[in-house]
């Protein structure tokens, strides 16, 4: 059994439904902050459990569960003729699989009507209770917000039952090992899992113990001299002031327990190996072990590569046969768990390396420049290091002395695989600018880059004069068409040997020389105090 599909509508940063399909063992999904990773790791704990941040949600409703689009259209709407109903969250999972308790909760009770087995999480206004006082409301104009204390949520199986967590036969566990909340000077998450790894009699013994302590604490001779003290200073009634600990709770152990690492206080150890503990004490506990879903919220926090790597050998290795969803920034775990499970998330779009044209260059690239593209606000695509520095320095002069970077623009040199990472970039809508020679081929380039020529969001530029010249080098006509010999078309030679501390006498000579150091000149120009005038198609790229 497995989640085959889910589907969210206004819940969090998903106004319109948003669907994603799922692979039956391993998905990385990889995104920008607020890409709404985290959102869909929640989305189907809470369709599953009814859980959000450990709690029943049904307690802690709240109107920033809502799509804030959603509910600004809602609330805008309210002093118009035609206002909006009440805006309601869905959360569908379809499964996958076959068994009786999979038949039932088949039928066509989702927003397909297609036969199927799965459940429908909502968190939708009360009619049937509520219906008054919510028309006297809108009618008096007091509502500024989703009003979501006439809310409830509701479970439902696709064969239109009402069900709770117990009656779904697939199980999650999500854990997030970046989370940290103490009390009295726990981990609480941690105090958590140790409850949830221990045997229920092992419970009973910790809290006879831990009453045990502290009744003998009660009872120090101590205590009772300083309770007295208390009582005397304090002389605001005829009863006695004291100071004691909780006697009334069978589980406070549970808060008042500190964990120690090495005879170390847990929260004092190293984040990473606070990470790793949590993560690994997270899935060993009994309900998560026994979970056919795990849900992982970027296992790399403070983690070394060694450390991370050990993480997800343990991952896959004891859970490989369950159907896993991990959220990630790290190209490490994404190369780690394979490209072929990577979905990547874009402003409600979402690629699959596997489905792509360029599957297997991906799959052989180390991936950081995979994750840097998909990751980037925008980008600027660039065939070497020289084009790199060039155009780095070309924004710069351009926007105040600030790197492309500052403004969310990433500059990246992708050789010659120019089409694989427009096939990337087109499928998440990412603008991208190319630089690229004309190479004296107009007509060639032209050509190459024909399937990008309409799209709104790829921008190739290059220059359209071919230049020429006699210059022969080893026998073979010089290339005037490539980035050096168009900065010294757009300068002088002068300017060039000022910046390059270099004594040549003609172009020519100069154009060999910064052929044979590249590197080498684009680094002096892009340090250099001079301002260089651009070519225009690098004026292009780094336009808006």
């Amino acid at each position: 059994m497995r989640i085959a599909k889910v589907k969210i509508t206004n819940f969090k940063c998903y106004e319109e439904t948003f669907t994603l399909a799922l692979n039956d063992g391993l998905n990385v999904i990889v995104g920008a902050n607020e890409s709404g990773k985290t959102t869909i790791l929640e989305a189907i704990h809470l369709a599953l459990t009814g859980l959000l941040h450990g709690r029943p949600l049904k307690n802690d409703l709240t109107s920033y569960l809502f799509n804030l689009a959603a509910q600004n259209k809602y609330v805008q709407s309210l002093g118009t003729a035609s206002p909006l109903p009440p805006p309601a969250i869905t959360i569908e999972l379809f499964f996958s699989g076959s068994s009786n308790e999979l038949a039932e909760l088949e039928g066509n009770g989702n927003s397909e009507k297609a036969k199927g087995s799965g459940v429908v999480y909502k968190i939708e206004f009360d009619e049937e209770n509520y219906k008054g006082p919510y028309e006297e409301l809108v009618k008096a104009g007091a509502l500024r917000s989703i009003p979501v204390e006439y809310y409830t949520t509701t479970m439902r199986s696709f064969a239109r039952k009402g069900i709770t967590a117990r009656n779904i036969p697939i199980k999650s566990a999500l854990i997030d090992s970046s989370s940290t909340r103490l009390q009295h000077g726990s981990d609480v998450y941690v105090s958590r899992i140790i409850r949830d790894v221990l045997e229920e009699k092992e419970r009973a013994s910790i809290s006879q113990a831990h009453r045990k302590l502290k009744e003998a604490f009660v009872a120090d001779p101590n205590l009772k001299l300083i309770n007295e003290r208390i009582t005397q200073a304090a002389k605001i009634s005829q009863k006695a002031v004291s100071i004691s600990v909780d006697l009334s709770s069978q589980t406070a152990w549970e808060s008042s327990l500190m964990t120690y690492i090495d005879l170390i206080p847990f929260q004092y150890i190293g984040k990473g190996e606070q990470c790793v503990i949590k993560t690994k004490l997270a899935l060993s506990a009994k309900k998560n072990a026994e979970a056919t879903a795990i849900l992982l919220e970027e296992p790399e926090n403070h983690l070394s590569h060694a450390r991370l790597n050990e993480l997800i050998v343990d991952l896959t290795d004891q859970h490989g046969q369950k159907q896993i969803i991990i959220s990630t920034h790290s190209s490490f775990v994404a190369n780690k768990l394979g490209l072929d499970h990577l979905i990547v998330l874009r402003g409600g779009e979402v690629a699959r390396i596997a489905e792509l044209g360029a599957s297997d260059f991906f799959k052989k690239l180390a991936g950081y420049d995979t994750l840097r593209l998909t990751l980037a606000a925008k980008a600027i695509l660039v065939e070497g290091d020289s084009d790199e520095l060039v155009v780095q320095r070309a924004y710069m002069d351009a926007n105040g002395g600030r790197l492309p970077i500052q403004d969310g623009i990433d500059v990246i040199s992708v050789g010659t695989a120019f089409l694989r990472f427009l096939e990337l970039a087109d499928a998440l809508k990412i603008p991208v600018a190319v630089v690229t020679d004309n190479d004296g081929d107009i007509a060639a380039v032209e050509k190459k880059y024909a399937a990008f020529k309409d799209s709104g969001t790829v921008r190739i530029c290059f220059d359209p004069i071919v230049d020429t010249g006699s210059l022969m080098i080893k026998d073979k006509p010089f290339n005037y068409n490539t980035l050096e010999p168009k900065l010294l078309k757009a300068n002088n030679r002068a300017t060039l040997n000022t910046i390059l501390g270099t004594p040549a006498k003609t172009d020519d000579e100069l154009r060999v020389h910064m052929r044979a150091n590249k590197t080498e000149s684009a680094l002096a120009i892009f340090n250099s105090k001079i301002t260089i005038t651009y070519p225009d198609y690098i004026q292009k790229a780094i336009s808006p």
